[in-house]
């Protein structure tokens, strides 16, 4: 399975955190330190929006500002639905896997660029299940392929903040309980 269709299943897996969110629980801490449940979900959908802009070829001075502050509005659901669509079609577009991305942190392949967002959906779709006690248990291919892209550079993400410390883990974690544990979380 290509980062592309990897990416936007994990969209799609994601989606059922989203929409299971409760109108009492936005303001409810999660995993992520000082990020409440509508940070990490405003996180999310600006990511995804980012993402079709810079797969075509704009920097981020060109899109400027325009995905600063609340990308939610009043339905988050929607605005997750929109940008989930736009990011998985950008990523699948021809070439786009390809296509050097001016990302804050260099310009890198489109196909890096789609395992980070691969990464950073699958994370935060756990942070969201666990700050509102949905069913955290991940599904076990997309874990796996996401410890496959996190393993490599996991030391040079949390020396660059990007991974809180990683906890200690007993004899024979599973491998969910491992990526959450690389990315400096505790299953």
């Amino acid at each position: 399975m290509s980062i592309a269709d990897l990416h936007a299943r994990t969209l799609d897996e994601s989606r059922r955190y989203v929409a299971g969110i409760k109108d009492d629980q936005w303001d409810d801490d999660t995993p992520c330190p000082g990020w409440t449940v509508r940070d990490v979900l405003n996180h999310l959908v600006g990511g995804n929006l980012w993402v079709a802009p810079l797969v075509s070829g704009k920097t981020i001075e060109e899109v400027g500002d325009r995905y600063d502050g609340d990308v939610l509005g009043h339905d988050p659901l929607a605005a997750y639905d929109a940008s989930a669509t736009s990011a998985a079609e950008a990523f699948r577009a021809p070439g786009a896997l390809q296509a050097p991305c001016a990302v804050s942190y260099g310009p890198i392949p489109g196909e890096t660029y789609a395992g980070h967002r691969f990464v950073d959906v699958l994370v935060h779709g756990w942070d969201l299940a666990k700050a509102t006690g949905q069913d955290t248990r991940l599904d076990p291919a997309l874990v796996q392929a996401c410890l496959d892209v996190v393993e490599p550079e996991a030391d040079i993400w949390r020396e660059a903040g990007v991974f809180g410390p990683k906890p200690d883990l007993p004899a024979g974690a599973d491998v969910q309980a491992r990526l959450l544990a690389l990315v400096g979380r505790t299953a």
